[in-house]
């Protein structure tokens, strides 16, 4: 694997933890070494992240871990890998935040769909860009909505790819919407990553849920 240089910006200690929790709880933890390992990050072995919301953990080494799931599972096993982790993660740390947990309010559950769908996106976007050093933000089409990510630390460094990775965030999103919106699932993709060389990495969201 290509080292990742340190890139100076961060997530919190809290999400990192969970992040390789969620690993630990599908791969055992034979296997959450031997990625940390494979990572160059041997330091994490036996010996998690605090669990506190110090912005501690850089984008440069949660890519590595990401890019790993990819090499040593094969692109297939890794993308479902990583969607598992994402969704885990979800109900492990964002739902917790005040951000998401208003979404349990009675005057949240008599929304149109739609609505509750932009509220909760745009609550999960605020707390990314205030809580880490990730910028994110939420727009609208006819059809969709638009979840950008700049500085994104899931493909932060990587060489150029030719297809997009970010697949723990799409995992991610698809557990925040299958929670704000009851238990329904939409169809995600991530449109545009910067390990193609785009400028940010970007969902689309349907707002027709699957059927």
């Amino acid at each position: 694997m290509k080292n990742i240089p340190k890139s100076g910006y961060y997530n919190s200690n809290k999400f990192a933890r969970i992040f390789l929790e969620s690993i630990r709880e599908i791969t055992g933890i034979n296997g959450l070494n031997t990625i940390l390992n494979y990572s160059h990050l041997p330091e994490y072995v036996n010996q998690l992240p605090d669990d506190d919301r110090e912005l501690a953990f850089d984008f440069a080494d949660f890519s590595k871990i990401n890019q790993a799931l990819e090499e040593i599972y094969g692109s297939r096993g890794g993308r479902g890998l990583a969607l598992r982790v994402g969704r885990t993660t979800f109900d492990d740390v964002l739902k917790d935040y005040g951000e998401i947990a208003g979404v349990g309010d009675i005057d949240f559950k008599i929304l149109p769909l739609q609505l509750k769908m932009v509220h909760g996106l745009k609550a999960m976007a605020k707390i990314f860009s205030e809580k880490s050093d990730q910028i994110t933000t939420v727009a609208e089409t006819d059809d969709a909505i638009i979840y950008t990510v700049e500085r994104c630390p899931v493909c932060w460094g990587r060489e150029k790819s030719d297809h997009a990775v970010c697949y723990y965030l799409v995992g991610l999103l698809q557990e925040g919407l299958c929670w704000v919106s009851g238990g329904k699932e939409f169809n995600i993709e991530e449109t545009q990553c910067i390990s193609l060389g785009d400028e940010v990495c970007e969902f689309t969201i349907q707002k027709k849920a699957q059927a």
